[in-house]
């Protein structure tokens, strides 16, 4: 009778290498392994499907998404201007459903008929990896062996050093870390402590803003939304998003230390770091600063929190998001032109915009001797336009209920 089988999530670090036979043990299933790329960087997806038959997977899924990643969820995340609690550019939130996807797809083609992943029960990506299961696969089951099977730290590292697995073990360190193209999550450790400090050492992606190398001016092109160039130079989206962190990186932008609100009702203190992801949203900002009719950007900044509480909430999926998306992507008709920013010390400064598809009309905005409005339609605009505080004014007076200016009633 052949055995059931389960597709993990696989870093290829201690607890999914251990996962591997703890499952085995406690369920009888086979493993398979699957790993995807983000742009999380370290090892190549060779030695880490290796890694993984070594630790006892019966087969290794990789794929590199990197370009999947950035162009169908990095840039959707853009043109929404995605951040959680107006701060966090959903890192993790957004390569949760890409992985599923592909853990999905693993389980079709290996026939398995459940999910596993290294989440504990504190937090936001249990929920991420299943309710995207539910919406993709639902006849597929989830567990967590570090939820479901109590498998501590401790007790992964006793396992993998009582089986010889090919993992290292002794090092300690105190920081749970996911990291991707769109950004870097730190968290855990003395960080728990809202009154300590971050440490120098925590950061990898960005160096120290207080050093920063000269100022670094950088022009990024726009084409309905998407970035498509820098310096002119016609770039694909992870192409884009690796240059900015580079450069991004070298200034110290991008990192954020704050204290969000998880969906299982916790407080977290959490440390970011998305160069990329920094620069791009501020200057995409801009760019709609430029081209969105002004109803239409006041509705947007609603569509956009909706939009990423959906997202940092596991909803990927959801019929709300595709709807909120439709809406995002005709916003982004004429939102094409050039920024200008100065990237240096922490900070990515906009100081100049281009674009032929604008609102902005010269002639309408200067005060010198080139002004085409007419600046007489005004006083009938402020009649109408204040013809209701007007009545309701009336209306106080007549029955005593006129505004107090100092000790007088009006």
């Amino acid at each position: 009778m052949s055995k059931n089988r389960v597709v993990l999530a696989y870093s290829g670090g201690l607890d999914t290498s251990v996962a591997i036979g703890w499952i085995g043990e406690h369920t009888g299933a086979e493993v398979i392994a699957v790993s995807v790329d983000v742009g999380q960087g370290g090892e190549d997806l060779q030695a880490i499907r290796q890694k993984a038959l070594d630790c006892g997977a019966v087969e290794s899924y990789v794929a590199d998404a990197r370009d999947e990643f950035a162009e169908e969820y990095c840039i959707p995340a853009l043109k929404a201007n995605g951040m959680y609690q107006g701060t966090y550019p959903l890192v993790s939130a957004l390569s949760r459903p890409l992985i599923v996807k592909h853990l999905v797809r693993a389980a079709r083609q290996f026939g398995a008929d459940t999910m596993a992943h290294g989440c504990t029960g504190k937090g936001n990506d249990q929920v991420r990896f299943e309710v995207s299961l539910t919406s993709m696969a639902p006849d597929l089951k989830a567990v967590s062996p570090i939820r479901d099977f109590a498998l501590s730290r401790d007790v992964s590292i006793e396992y993998a050093e009582k089986h010889a697995l090919p993992i290292e073990t002794t090092k300690h360190n105190p920081f749970s870390i996911d990291q991707n193209l769109w950004g870097r999550a730190i968290e855990t450790g003395f960080l728990e402590d809202l009154w300590n400090a971050p440490t120098k050492d925590i950061y990898n992606y960005t160096d120290d803003p207080a050093f920063p190398p000269i100022p670094d001016e950088i022009i990024i092109t726009f084409d309905k939304g998407v970035p498509v160039a820098i310096d002119g130079v016609t770039m694909t989206p992870r192409g884009i998003i690796e240059e900015l962190n580079r450069r991004g990186g070298a200034q110290g932008i991008g990192r954020i230390d704050m204290v969000e609100d998880r969906l299982v009702g916790i407080k977290s203190r959490e440390i970011y770091e998305a160069p990329g992801a920094t620069i791009l949203i501020a200057a995409h900002q801009a760019m709609e600063q430029v081209t969105l009719e002004r109803d239409q950007a006041r509705f947007k900044r609603s569509v956009e929190q909706r939009w990423s509480e959906l997202v940092y909430e596991g909803h990927w999926f959801s019929p709300l998001r595709h709807s909120l998306d439709a809406f995002i992507e005709d916003t982004q008709a004429y939102v094409s032109g050039d920024i200008r920013m100065q990237l240096h010390g922490g900070r990515a400064v906009v100081n100049g915009r281009k674009s032929e598809t604008g609102l902005y009309d010269f002639g309408l905005a200067t005060y010198d001797s080139a002004d085409t409005y007419n600046q007489g339609a005004a006083r009938g605009f402020i009649e109408i336009f204040g013809l209701q505080a007007k009545l309701a004014a009336a209306r106080n007076v007549k029955f005593g209920k006129g505004i107090e200016v100092g000790e007088s009633t009006l």
